[in-house]
């Protein structure tokens, strides 16, 4: 497995239940697909306002985690946040140690 470290933007208007629980949805499908997820940072960035609209939306709630993940995982996870309306944008890098 490599590390990763994932950065997702979720819609700024979800309120904390709501995003909560899609925190949860998407990295259970890390954890699902045999990921083992090492921090997750909503801090350093939260809410924020976003350079130029996304999907029509002027702000994003900011996640970062950090994963140890194989092939499988993150295919899993591009292929069902990909078609998430509560995702704006994702990106993964992989960190090189």
């Amino acid at each position: 497995m490599r590390n990763y470290e994932i950065m997702y933007i979720l819609k700024a208007d979800l309120d904390e239940a709501a995003r909560n629980e899609e925190m949860e949805k998407i990295h259970g499908l890390l954890t699902a697909n045999g990921a083992k997820i090492n921090d997750v940072d909503t801090t350093k960035f939260g809410l924020r306002d976003l350079a130029y609209p996304i999907k029509d939306e002027t702000k994003g709630f900011y996640v970062v985690i950090k994963v140890s993940a194989d092939d499988q995982a993150l295919y899993q996870f591009n292929r069902k946040t990909r078609h998430n309306p509560n995702v704006l944008r994702y990106l993964i890098v992989v960190e090189h140690e």
